[in-house]
């Protein structure tokens, strides 16, 4: 009884969703899953939900805009706000880069946590350079890097150096969540 009183407990403290952010090739599929893994979470990525047209641009080397991503964010914000009314908790892969893609997710929010995952030495630019398959072409990493905002206190992101090995990460988003 005394453990699922504990188990209550900490599950109380945690979020129903968290966001993991970050520029193409951070490895936000990988932590993602291996955090919701970890979590016992649902794993959601959002260049799933990307429509064939958005794909289609990114995959011809063009940046998607602002008109592009609305209908795009509206669906990741229904994951999220679904996880948020108590629905299975989930881990949403989402680069999120500018703050008015995250306030359309409905960031911050006491029930979503961020986590940024941030590349201060640039190992993402060779990490993209070296992947196959993807349809985000690394001539399309200095589109996002321009469009990246850092995120801002009031959204209370867990910032992590993608430089490390993948269960480093996650011990150490765990850790503060």
């Amino acid at each position: 009884m005394a453990t699922a009183v504990t188990q209550d407990a900490v599950s109380a403290k945690l979020p129903r969703a968290v966001v993991v952010m970050g520029v193409c090739g951070a490895g936000k599929t990988e932590i993602g899953r291996r955090l919701a893994t970890a979590l016992g979470w649902t794993f959601r990525d959002a260049d799933d939900f990307h429509p064939p047209a958005n794909v289609a641009k990114m995959r011809a080397g063009r940046p998607l805009d602002d008109a592009d991503r609305w209908p795009w964010l509206a669906t990741l914000a229904s994951v999220v706000g679904a996880a948020v009314a108590g629905e299975a908790a989930v881990v949403l892969a989402c680069s999120a880069l500018a703050r008015r893609y995250r306030d359309r997710l409905g960031l911050p929010h006491p029930l979503v946590r961020l986590v940024h995952l941030d590349d201060p030495g640039g190992v993402v630019r060779k990490r993209i350079e070296q992947r196959a398959g993807h349809f985000m072409p690394a001539t399309l990493l200095d589109s996002q890097l321009a469009l990246l905002e850092r995120p801002a206190a009031d959204e209370r992101p867990i910032v992590v150096d993608v430089a490390a090995d993948p269960d480093t990460i996650v011990r150490a988003i765990l850790t503060q969540l």
